[in-house]
């Protein structure tokens, strides 16, 4: 009588392709959750809105802004914010591109942005605008998932010049 053989090397195959598979689609749906967060952002900037603004804001969350100032927690980075939309960017637009989003693991993530700022009423110092009147800029945020939900516990954001041409 002959038996059939089980293949643990297709038991294995099959279950790590379906690992995969739920895998990809979790990122997948991170992915979804964590551009509609980056595109809230830019939104609640184009409002003026601090409190929209920090919305996914982690309570504990560190914060570095475009000169190097750095604060930590919700309030903190809602004041700061409410502060510069009162003033120095009231009326401003911000656009926010995501460039990448690399997952270190299922619950965390760093997503790096580019941003272009147009009608700000003056930058702080040592700001300088380019050619066409637009300051860009460089922010990374680590986000965790929380609960189900993402927070951006760490936001740090740096101004972006173009280099010197090379001397010869």
């Amino acid at each position: 009588m002959h038996r059939p053989t089980f293949s643990w090397f297709f038991l294995a195959a099959f279950l790590a392709s379906s690992a995969m598979t739920i895998a990809q689609t979790q990122s997948k749906e991170d992915e979804a959750q964590i551009q509609a967060i980056v595109q809230s952002e830019s939104d609640a900037w184009n409002r003026g809105d601090a409190e929209a603004f920090a919305s996914h804001y982690a309570e504990d969350g560190s914060f570095t802004n475009v000169i190097g100032q750095q604060l930590y927690g919700r309030q903190a980075f809602v004041a700061q914010h409410a502060r510069i939309f009162s003033t120095i960017y009231k009326g401003s637009h911000n656009s926010f591109t995501i460039g990448k989003i690399k997952f270190l693991r299922p619950d965390v993530a760093v997503v790096d942005i580019d941003g272009v700022l147009n009608g700000a009423n003056r930058l702080p110092p040592g700001l300088k605008a380019g050619e066409d009147g637009a300051l860009r800029v460089k922010l990374q945020e680590v986000m965790t998932k929380e609960k189900g939900s993402w927070w951006i516990a760490a936001f740090h954001n740096v101004a972006v010049y173009p280099l010197p041409p090379e001397s010869k």
